[in-house]
């Protein structure tokens, strides 16, 4: 049966998500030559097959939603997506929501819902995803957008799928970044759920929806607050620490010593941000001072070349470190 279905690209630049003379939309067509897509305006028009409209669907949804994070397509991305479209196309059969399909290189983590491919994309990226694999503990210290955090959700959710660990514990300490939380209602967890956006925003990206609220009514994923880490031993788990650069040092000493056996920790942040009174030491630059060369602890810096997001975003990093060096 014929199927028609239109997609409207909002809130992006359509030129630019197309592609020099349409180069992006057209890997897209040329990847079904069995169904017709139609790009006018801010619309595609996809005619075909019921299975390969809804395939086709999820590949312009997974690159809008990586135009939308990164500010731009490149090539590689849009062929890494479309390869298990052309594998499901020709065997007539979708890859399962969120299932791993087989890595397309070496640099995959997962893949995600609707066809989102996690993988590293810089080579410091990638020595994320070797330090995790070869230490138990690693830091992982970089400027914003550079994708430490969603790397790091990533490597958290693959070991869970791979039955590496029984959950995953992710935290971050609620340090106010410039803003007031004491007047929201709730207690702690329900103040700083907004500032933990970006982690279930991750999540959601890589786990389908049924399967995450199951994870979160049964505890398997457990998202709280670093005061809530106090007085545990966790086993079995693979544990983020993300913001680290606003935890006091017995704070991120504390986390530290929570790790118990068959444990994966990752401690991620950006000295530039630090929220702390200036009176107060950071507790991530003293220990990855104090940690430093110890077997079984990697650290990974990440700098602006690493950055992910939008290109102004890398220029913005250099704008702000001259005017640094000007006014030490």
């Amino acid at each position: 049966m014929v199927v028609e279905k239109i997609i409207s690209l909002e809130d992006l630049p359509v030129a630019e998500f197309m592609g020099v003379h349409n180069k992006n939309i057209n890997e897209v067509i040329t990847a079904f030559p069995k169904s017709k897509i139609i790009s006018r305006g801010n619309e595609i028009k996809i005619i075909g097959s019921m299975l390969e409209v809804q395939r086709i669907s999820d590949v312009i949804d997974t690159l809008q939603i990586y135009f939308h994070r990164y500010g731009y397509l490149d090539e590689k991305y849009i062929r890494s997506v479309l390869s298990p479209a052309e594998i499901a196309t020709q065997e007539g059969t979708v890859p399962e929501e969120g299932a791993e399909s087989g890595n397309l290189d070496e640099d995959v983590i997962l893949h995600g819902n609707k066809g989102i491919i996690i993988k590293a994309r810089t080579l410091n990226q990638q020595k994320i995803v070797k330090g995790i694999r070869e230490n138990d503990l690693m830091f992982v210290i970089g400027p914003a957008g550079t994708g430490k955090t969603y790397i790091s959700v990533a490597l958290a959710v693959k070991a869970l799928k791979n039955k590496e660990v029984k959950k995953i514990i992710i935290t971050r300490p609620a340090v106010e970044a410039g803003e007031s939380l004491g007047f929201l209602p709730g207690d702690l967890k329900e103040k700083i759920d907004p500032y933990l956006r970006p982690i279930y925003d991750a999540l959601e990206d890589m786990i389908p929806a049924e399967k995450l609220k199951y994870y979160y009514e049964n505890n398997v994923i457990e998202i709280a607050p670093l005061a809530y880490m106090r007085g545990r031993t966790l086993h079995a788990a693979f544990i983020l620490l993300d913001e680290a650069q606003n935890t006091t040092a017995m704070q991120i000493k504390m986390f530290l010593t929570r790790m118990g056996n068959n444990c994966k920790m990752v401690v991620t942040g950006d000295r530039s941000q630090i929220d702390l009174p200036r009176n107060q030491k950071s507790g991530l630059v003293e220990a990855t001072t104090i940690l430093k060369n110890i077997p079984g602890i990697a650290q990974i810096e990440l700098d602006k070349k690493d950055v992910m997001r939008h290109k102004l975003v890398e220029r913005i990093l250099e704008a702000y470190e001259k005017e640094q060096e000007k006014n030490p």
